[in-house]
């Protein structure tokens, strides 16, 4: 009784001062020269607020001559806001970001002290506080907005409700006053049940509120809901009230003026929003019947009146799905979306708001209802640096880039948004507010569309292609949208992913300048400054080749085809084997993509080009940061007329490990879609059941089969018989019978003499006489032109060569001399020298930007000692390269003859990728730790070998040809398990469905069929692959210099993203070392100014020094090698075991397990996966 008593005395108390400004208003409307009170101009202005509203208020201030003040916060001393304002003031000193705005006393000290005529209070922080307005008032400064009474009384939901029951404006069932406890709310639910609502009793903005929709819910909702409203608004207090489902959030804008007159602008539909705060709105409300529209601005008005509202203010509704209307909340201040209302009615909200303060009437500033109309359609898209991915969290940092969408019927109104701003995690995410104007709905959701197109943010994420989404959507269109609209349509949050290409590769390009080279540089030498000239090309298509034979014919139609040839057809492995032996396997894409036309027209009858698989497919990802799927696609539509060959190793795929069967099947489908054409299937040991399912896969994938014999030893040699010619004879019996198309030796060492070659070519064409027989073979000793002739002579179809800059050495025999010899000859190459030359001409050169990889930095000739150690040509220089990376250079002599030992240690090995780094490792590793052969034989149950060796030893890539070496295979592994028969067989079959949807959640919905391949090849290869074109972007478009060694200051270059897209790009300058470990790098990017903060890895680096272990002290566990921590196998405080591995190092793709010198206990751990470690430094200590 007491409450209903009070709630009657307070409405006549309001009655009776709406009696008297109506006649004020009736009195002014009679005689306008008759003021009743006093027009107080203002001439100086604060707002006390921040970012984009604070803006908005100076910009309408300066129209109006006002003098401008800012408030900011210490986080704030570089938003935009403090520097839109004619003069500005620190507030808060020492107080967390938000109380800082919240300091009542200060705002009103710093107002005083600077003849501050009014503040306006913006929306949010204090905007809603009566009390501010009350200590306005009482300091004698004008508050731009609702008197503090009706502040108060509207900023308490609970008392707005009960006024908005006795204006007859209907209202939705909910509690009398706030809840205190929770068993109110509970008290609540059992009267009128669920789904109820949460909300702040002093705020708004979708804080402190939270729907529960069954009992089990109520109490954490009750104690989220309470906290929040007392984080944002000071105060905690909820109250409750029956949850409309489905409803339209509409809202209607209200402006009144000192002698009562209320008008409205009519409404905007809010109804798109997130966890109840608005992320699109609309003016007006489409599709709303124009009687609900009378209704709701009818009782917007009454409302207001009732009160005695002033100044603008916005009363909310919620619109159920029968057209009936309940009353929310009344928002005594300006609304963050007011704009769209502005944009329909041509009414400056703001100077409304100046003026109604100043003391002029709504009729004298023309503001009559029946003079308000709308006017188009408006839209309000709310930019923020929220993640929809992770919902919407928000997202901090630093704006790298800045560029807004513009045009006609767009506006824009910006907070802090500019180039370099810092995006902190203080305040209100909002980036920029964007209004399209238009005819109608669709009209101005095409604006929007197009100007958020137009945005370029980089360096923090935003909300921009969710909003681009919800813009194309068919239900917002038709504008049949309400409260769970979003939570209705997931695939609102199908997020076309943002490129970001060009800011991302000057990220690479600072970081290469500030840290140097980010694929591993085995000598110090720089990347030549010239770039290689493309030989003249002539216009139209290639002549036809070989390849529109297969396409005709098919592989048993091209096998004969190729048979039936009159002259010696050449493969041409300059695009992959050649700068594989010679390079280290880092020629780039973008290098052989420019060659390519000249091949295709001038080089149409080589039997093939040899440019994929093998090493090129992880080096590409590992090291040149590319992809190996687009370097095939791409050079396929570039040299369309000569088949490709590829290297597939057998059951390993292009790996260096097993696969399930079905893996190594989908690789060859996906490789033949691909453009490849020829499959050269091997295994590094001869091993019948791996070589047999790559050739089933290569064949069933449609592709010509080639099957090789991997070739060692000498059969010109009557000593050397393990490897006999009988032994390769019977060896091709078995893959002729399984369906070859074509017959392939594989001579990867180079061992083949022109005797060894008559003998092998010659037995092969005698029991073979209508298969097709192709020989490769290294130059290493300098007879590789020698022994191919005598394969030619001998019976050979085929034979590889490399153009003469890439041949000799460690690569294949030069093209232009076999050319040359066979000029004139039956064994023609139908190949003009000329043509050679241009070639050779144009990798001359580009060999030139492979500087630091080239074998020549090193090695300085090919060597006949490789008819002793056997190693394979690509090998040979990656060992040499490995040896210096390892401090070894001196000792490369000694490699080789451990290379030797080791070969023998293993039983003698045909030696091929991936047996010949086994071999290798086993070599480097002897050499590292200064052992004999008898040394390591004799202590083979002790040492931590090579993981490479280990698995070997375990048969997990099959079984060489006479068994594994005993004892020594007994003695490495003891206890360890043993691979029996061949080693994929017993794998189970890969779930490609279950690795692309693993895929597709780490890396977006962009995954490829060609990307599950890598993934599964490759598995931590392709992820750091992902992760480093996430971060640098598509490296792959910088020629090769800039790649490796970035660009110089002042230099001025071009980036082509793509067809029609070219980046202009200069260096500018390189700034300090800051605090952070960081360097601005400043480029200039399409004439603007851009700059990037790159970590500096050297600097971090040498403020860090990792302990080395002291050899005199047992239980210090050092590095055996440099390289990078891949696992750590054990705890500190665990018990080991002497010989128990401790943990994997990885370098130059060798992995090693450091095993325990002794047993004891593991005091302390000085590594963790991903260090990187230099010899010796110390991994952990264990004490006995």
């Amino acid at each position: 009784f007491l409450k209903e008593s009070a709630i009657v005395g307070g409405m006549r108390s309001a009655l009776g001062l709406l009696a008297v400004r109506r006649a004020c208003c009736l009195s002014r409307s009679n005689n306008t020269s008759t003021h009743t009170l006093e027009y107080k101009p203002i001439k100086k202005v604060m707002v006390a607020n921040r970012g984009e509203i604070a803006i908005r208020v100076f910009r309408a201030c300066t129209e109006l001559g006002i003098r401008t003040v800012a408030v900011y916060s210490e986080q704030d001393t570089g938003q935009m806001h403090r520097q839109k304002a004619d003069e500005a003031y620190l507030i808060g000193k020492g107080l967390p970001p938000v109380a800082a705005y919240l300091d009542i006393p200060d705002i009103i000290k710093v107002a005083k002290e600077n003849d501050v005529d009014a503040i306006h209070p913006g929306y949010g922080f204090l905007s809603e506080r009566s009390d501010f307005a009350q200590a306005c008032a009482d300091a004698g400064v004008r508050f731009i907005g609702p008197s503090p009474e009706v502040v108060r009384k509207m900023g308490d939901k609970v008392e707005a409700r009960a006024i908005a029951i006795r204006a007859g404006v209907p209202v939705v069932p909910g509690t009398d006053g706030p809840v205190t406890c929770l068993s109110e709310a509970q008290e609540f639910s059992n009267t009128y049940g669920f789904p109820i609502i949460f909300k702040a009793a002093y705020g708004g903005g979708g804080r402190g509120m939270r729907v529960v929709k069954e009992y089990e819910e109520l109490e954490e909702n009750y104690q989220r809901a309470y906290s929040e409203a007392l984080a944002a608004f000071g105060n905690g207090a909820l109250f409750v009230e029956k949850f409309v489902e489905r409803p339209r959030h509409i809202e209607v804008q209200i402006l009144g003026d000192k002698y009562g007159n209320v008008i409205h602008l009519y409404e905007r539909d809010c109804s798109i929003q997130r966890r109840h705060q608005k992320v699109v709105e609309m003016a007006p409300a489409v599709q709303l019947d124009p009687h609900l529209r009378d209704r709701l601005t009818a009782d917007s008005v009454n409302l207001a009146r009732q009160v005695g509202y002033e100044n603008a203010g916005t009363v909310e509704f919620l619109v159920d799905k029968h057209g009936r209307h309940y009353f929310i909340e009344v928002n005594s201040r300006l609304q963050v979306e007011h704009t769209v209302t502005e944009q329909i009615t041509d009414v400056d909200l703001v100077h409304a708001q100046l003026h109604v303060c100043e003391g002029r009437s709504l009729p004298e500033l023309g503001l009559k209802q029946d003079k308000i109309r709308i006017n188009g359609f408006a839209i309000q898209c709310r930019v923020t640096t929220e993640d929809p991915a992770r919902g919407f969290q928000p997202d901090t940092g630093r704006l790298e880039v800045f560029r807004t969408g513009e045009g006609m019927g767009i506006r824009l109104d910006s907070a802090s948004a500019f180039q370099g701003a810092v995006i902190s995690p203080h305040y209100d995410s909002l980036l920029v507010k964007v209004i399209a104007s238009g005819n109608d709905l669709p009209a101005a959701a095409a604006k929007m569309n197009r100007a958020l197109a137009e945005f370029r943010v980089r360096g923090v994420k935003t909300n921009i292609p969710f909003l681009q989404n919800v813009l194309s959507n068919d239900q917002f269109l038709y504008g049949t949208v309400d409260t769970q609209f979003i939570d209705e349509n997931q695939e609102l949050f199908n997020l076309k992913p943002v490129q970001n290409r060009a800011q991302k590769l000057l990220h690479y390009l600072g970081h290469v300048m500030v840290n140097g080279p980010t694929t591993p540089i085995p000598v110090k030498a720089k990347p030549s400054s010239i770039d290689p000239v493309i030989p003249p090309i002539p216009l139209g298509e290639p002549p036809v080749g070989f390849r529109d034979v297969l396409l005709r014919e098919g592989p048993e139609g091209f096998a004969k085809a190729v048979r039936a040839h009159n002259g010696l057809l050449l493969m041409d492995t300059t695009f992959r084997d050649a700068h594989q032996s010679l390079l280290a396997t880092r020629v780039r894409t973008h290098d052989l993509k420019q060659i390519a036309p000249f091949v295709a027209h001038n080089f149409s009858n080589l039997f093939s080009v040899e440019n994929w698989g093998g090493a090129t497919f992880d080096v590409a990802m590992r090291f040149l940061c590319e992809c190996p799927w687009k370097r095939l696609q791409e050079l396929r539509a570039l040299l369309p007329n000569v088949p490709f060959q590829m290297l597939l190793r057998g059951a390993n795929a292009v790996g260096y490990t097993n696969y399930p069967d079905n893996a190594v099947f989908k690789f060859c489908e996906v490789a033949k879609e691909n453009g490849m054409d020829i499959f050269r299937v091997f295994d590094s040991l001869n091993y019948l059941p791996n070589l047999m399912l790559g050739m089933e896969a290569a064949g069933a994938a449609g592709g010509v089969v080639e099957a090789s014999i991997s070739y060692t030893g000498d059969v010109s040699d009557p000593m050397r018989q393990k490897y006999s010619l009988d032994y390769y004879l019977k060896l091709a019996d078995e893959l002729v019978r399984a369906g070859t198309h074509i017959l392939n030796v594989k001579d990867m060492a180079g061992l083949l003499k022109p005797e060894s070659s008559r003998m092998l070519i010659g037995a092969l064409r005698d029991r073979f006489p209508d298969m097709p027989i192709h020989v490769h073979t290294h130059d290493t000793a300098g007879a590789g032109v020698a022994a191919m002739l005598a394969c030619a002579e001998a019976g050979a179809d085929i034979v590889d060569v490399a153009v003469d800059s890439m041949a000799g050495m460690t690569s294949q025999p030069s093209m232009g001399a076999i050319v040359a010899c066979t000029k004139g000859t039956k064994f023609n190459t139908g190949i003009t020298l000329e043509n050679v030359y241009d070639y050779s001409e144009y990798w001359e050169v580009a060999r030139g930007l492979y500087a630091p990889f080239d074998c020549t930095a090193t090695m300085k000739s090919g060597n006949a000692d490789v008819y002793e150690n056997e190693i394979p040509g690509g090998q040979y220089t990656n060992l040499h390269f490995q040896a210096h990376s390892m401090g070894l250079g001196h000792k490369f002599k000694e490699v080789k003859k451990s290379y030797t030992e080791a070969n023998k240690l293993l039983g003698d090995l045909i030696k091929v990728t991936p047996s010949s780094k086994i071999v290798g490792d086993l070599a480097q590793f002897m050499v590292q730790n200064s052992l004999t052969r008898a040394e390591v034989e004799e202590r083979a149950d002790e040492l931590s070998f090579p993981l490479s060796v280990v698995e070997f030893l375990q048969g997990h890539i099959g079984i060489p040809h006479g068994g594994f070496p005993e004892p020594f295979r007994s003695k490495v592994l003891k206890n360890m398990p043993r691979v029996e028969g061949r080693p994929g067989a017993s794998l189970p079959a890969m779930d490609f469905e279950a690795l692309e949807k693993q895929l597709r959640e780490t890396h977006g919905d962009d995954i490829t069929p060609e990307d599950v391949m890598s993934a599964a090849m490759y598995p931590k290869v392709f992820q750091e692959f992902k992760e480093f074109t996430h971060q640098f972007g598509p490296v792959d478009c910088l020629n090769t210099r800039l790649f490796l060694d970035g660009p110089k200051i002042a230099e001025e270059f071009e980036v082509e993203l793509e067809r029609g897209k070219t980046l202009h790009i200069k260096a500018l300058a390189l700034g300090d070392l800051n605090k952070a470990g960081q360097r601005e790098v400043f480029f200039e990017l399409n004439g603007a100014l851009r700059s990037v903060l790159v970590k500096d890895t050297v600097a971090m680096k040498e403020m860090h020094f990792h302990p080395k272990a002291l050899k005199d002290v047992r239980g210090q566990v050092g590095a055996p090698m440099p390289g990078k921590v891949v696992e750590v196998k054990v705890k500190q405080g665990q018990t080991v075991e002497k010989g128990q591995p401790l943990c994997v190092l990885s370098a130059m793709k060798m992995e090693t397990v450091v095993n325990s010198p002794l047993s004891g206990t593991v005091v302390k751990i000085y590594v963790n996966a991903d260090s990187s470690l230099e010899g010796d430094d110390l991994i952990l200590e264990i004490t006995e």
